[in-house]
């Protein structure tokens, strides 16, 4: 074929030549012309020129070409198909550069099929299809193996492909001694590289490359390139299946133990049940991916195992202390998506207010988010019951997207409970702080400590000292259980701890974490949290959809002033439930359909109103005087009543008041007599009257010094026979010099003045830097009243000229 047959339209079948791209077909008669070549396309087999290969046709082209071929005793081409799974492929979907090769032999077999054998004679490429054939034709150009530009590099590389071949037939396992007398006697490297590729298990598309590699130097480097690579794979399978063989070698020893082994423990009335078990245990320790040291001891553990009869006591305990380092999330971390914007919308969807705290959580997110190796802080919510402490922990766990888990404190006193018991005792298990891990599932869950105040040591040790090496960032990373005996690390858990009062949690605890301070709620805020809360939540429990029942604010207002009194909201959703109770009831019996429920409602519902407002009332007469305390569930008000009777001087306290309200009562007494001349009191009345302190609501304990400055007005009160003004309340402490000192909790007592109705609150100046802690609502509805001295107070609280006869 030359080029000018290419522009012959007679040739091309059209004018102008073939496209670009494209394959010319001409037009033929049924004679098959002298000038093509028989074609057959192939899939997965590429036949270079020089090897001897069989090769299977059964598509009727190809066994129409093949016997065209034989027939009229000429060479057939063999051309790659691109696309293996084509059953009648098109010229455009064959390689276009292929093999001639001679048929020395085709066989037809009983079963239909049809071999031949092949001879790969030179390369050639497509010029042209002819078309009209039940068989591919075409017209082609053979290519020559070109004259050796540079002979000494391509005999260089002739040498070292031959040196190459000749080492990885020496790695393949029994190749045929013929291969080195064949290698050898090829004389041209073209052949050899032809060879070498043919043999070489590559993928079909390499071999198509190499066959249309034409010059000799290139195709040499290519085929040096990939036998290279075949000998590193040849040599690392050689050394695996050494190691292979040696490993079996060591194998089959041991397999003879254990028949020997097992026809012992057949001979001892041991069945093939324990050695399965002996073996579900080791695939389960080497699963677990346990630090090594505790793998070390759990195969140790295993190995006695083995050796010990089922029937013994301690294989039950052995058994089950595998069990726990088994299920222990060793290497089990969760993936955090820390998403500050999704957090805060979560925070805000779960809690309303408490933007402090939620300031504090989306800082501590921000920073992990950042510094994800960083050490955690140990966060302790600290308020009363009821405003959402452990709902907290719920909302971080789900803001991160990990596991939550709680362990409830109150009334442990063992440090077993935290620690665990160690395996010499009957019945030991892990503590707490393992069984809620095991639990989890993973290594960095949300874990809460709840109620760590209510820790009580007592003979058997001291959990809250056994939490120390649990809360401590820089120990728990080797957190050693008692029954586990082995090293777990804690560093990645997220622990939070609440309690409602922090006096009873040891000073080394809390020194470990980082106190957030969560206060009660002011009216307002309880109002929204039973709108977009408690409702929705209690009309659920109760069985009731929207449309059947509802409660108006006024309503609302009213539960949450006069039948609860109280920091959180918790006797405010009893009260909304039974409410909702009430209406299930009534819409079950069929008595209503729609159930509205108006603040004129509750008395039917509630009964009478639970609290009302005392202060004016305790207010009209002298000696009354009201004050604000702190208590372990929030602020409330405080009454301090003072009277004078006949006597010889003496002081007398009720009310069952601790030893530091029994001293701020004594000073305050002090302070009015030593001020007397310029309060107005007569000094006689001391010593021919007995002073009377009392605090109603004798039946709960009081202490704490912050009732000073109430003590001093009451006494001054009742001594100038003037009233204290009903609206307002005070808390601080005294010195003998008259000053007032700071106290601390006046959020909760800011917020028990406003829900008692009271409107003027008299605090110490010192407590100034307090004033932001109270929400902005809050203060908006209070007078703030700042005290320095005493006399500020008396000013400020007593009635002027007036008193009763």
């Amino acid at each position: 074929m030359t080029a000018s047959d290419l522009n012959n339209p007679e040739v091309s079948g059209r004018a102008g030549g073939p496209n670009e791209g494209e394959h010319a077909v001409i037009e033929a008669g049924p004679e098959v012309p002298e000038d093509v070549l028989i074609l057959a396309p192939v899939r997965n087999m590429v036949l270079f020129p020089g090897v001897v290969l069989p090769i299977m046709v059964g598509r009727p082209q190809s066994v129409a070409a093949a016997q065209e071929a034989v027939r009229s005793e000429r060479r057939i081409g063999l051309l790659l198909q691109r696309d293996p799974h084509a059953d009648s492929p098109e010229p455009a979907q064959l390689y276009t550069v292929g093999t001639v090769a001679t048929i020395l032999r085709y066989v037809t077999t009983p079963d239909g099929n049809h071999h031949l054998i092949c001879q790969g004679e030179q390369r050639f490429r497509v010029l042209n299809f002819v078309k009209g054939f039940s068989f591919l034709i075409a017209r082609i150009e053979l290519i020559h193996e070109g004259a050796l530009s540079n002979s000494k590099e391509i005999e260089a590389r002739w040498n070292y492909l031959r040196q190459k071949t000749e080492e990885a037939i020496k790695l393949l396992p029994q190749a045929p001694p013929e291969l080195f007398a064949t290698v050898q006697n090829i004389s041209s490297p073209g052949a050899l590289a032809d060879l070498v590729t043919s043999f070489m298990d590559l993928k079909i598309k390499e071999k198509q490359e190499i066959l249309e590699t034409f010059e000799i130097h290139k195709r040499l480097d290519r085929v040096l390139e990939l036998l290279n690579h075949r000998i590193e794979v040849l040599r690392l399978t050689k050394e695996i299946e050494d190691q292979t063989k040696e490993s079996m070698s060591e194998q089959q020893r041991e397999y003879m133990l254990r028949e020997q082994l097992k026809m012992i423990r057949k001979e001892l009335g041991e069945g093939e049940e324990t050695n399965a078990e002996i073996q579900t245990l080791k695939d389960a320790i080497e699963s677990a991916r346990m630090p090594e040291d505790v793998a070390a001891e759990a195969r140790k553990e295993l190995n006695r195992l083995e050796r010990m009869p089922e029937a013994a006591a301690e294989y039950s305990l052995v058994r089950t202390y595998l069990d726990w380092l088994i299920a222990l999330p060793w290497s089990v971390v969760d993936e955090e998506s820390i998403d500050i914007a999704k957090a805060r919308d979560i925070l805000h969807e779960d809690h309303y207010g408490l933007d402090k705290i939620k300031k504090r959580i989306l800082e501590y997110l921000a920073v992990r988010k950042l510094n994800p190796d960083g050490k955690s802080p140990i966060l302790c919510f600290v308020g009363p019951p009821g405003v959402g402490k452990t709902s907290l922990g719920h909302s971080i766990a789900r803001a991160l997207g990990l596991k939550f888990v709680r362990a409830s404190l109150g009334g442990v006193h063992d440090e077993a409970e935290i620690r665990g018991h160690r395996r010499t005792y009957i019945g030991a298990l892990p503590g707490n702080i393992i069984q809620a891990i095991r639990k989890a599932g993973t290594r960095n869950p949300v874990f809460m400590l709840d109620e760590m105040d209510k820790l009580g040591a007592s003979f058997h040790g001291d959990p809250a000292s056994a939490l120390l090496e649990v809360l401590d960032p820089e120990q728990n990373a080797t957190f050693r259980d008692n029954y586990l005996g082995v090293p777990f690390d804690l560093s990645k858990v997220f622990f939070i701890g609440t309690a409602n009062v922090l006096d009873s949690i040891p000073a080394p605890l809390r020194d470990r974490m980082e106190i957030v301070q969560l206060p009660g709620y002011t009216e307002d805020e309880k109002l929204e949290i039973a709108r977009r809360y408690l409702v929705a939540r209690q009309l659920r429990a109760n069985g009731l959809k929207p449309e059947w029942a509802e409660i108006d604010e006024a309503a609302l207002r009213s539960i949450i002033s006069d039948y609860t009194r109280e920091a959180g909201v918790r006797a405010l959703e009893r009260e909304i439930g039974a409410v909702f109770r009430n209406a299930a009831m009534r819409i079950s019996e069929g008595k209503a359909e729609h159930v509205f429920v108006g603040a004129e409602d509750l008395h039917a519902v509630l009964g009478p109103q639970k609290f009302e407002s005392e202060v004016a009332m305790r207010t009209s007469v002298p000696g009354v005087c009201t004050g604000l305390a702190w208590t372990p569930v929030g602020g409330d008000i405080l009454f301090i009543e003072t009277s004078a009777v006949p006597g010889t001087g003496k002081l007398i306290l009720t009310g069952q008041l601790g030893e530091v309200m029994k001293e701020s009562a004594q000073a305050a007494l002090s302070l009015v007599k030593f001020r007397a001349g310029f309060l107005g009191i007569d000094p006689k009345v001391f010593e021919a009257s007995d002073i009377h302190i009392h605090v109603p609501a004798g039946a709960i304990p009081k202490d704490g010094p912050s009732a000073g400055v109430a003590i001093f007005v009451s006494l001054v009160s009742q001594l100038t026979a003037r009233t204290v003004r009903s609206d307002v309340a005070m808390t601080g402490e005294i010195s003998l010099r008259g000053l007032v000192l700071p106290v601390g909790g006046i959020k909760e007592k800011t917020l028990a003045a406003l829900r008692a109705g009271i409107r003027t609150v008299m605090l110490p100046s010192r407590n100034k830097k307090d004033l932001e802690d109270i929400p902005e609502g809050a203060r908006r509805q209070l007078n703030f009243v700042w005290l320095n001295t005493v006399d500020n107070a008396i000013a400020n609280a007593i009635e002027e000229n007036e008193s009763i006869g």
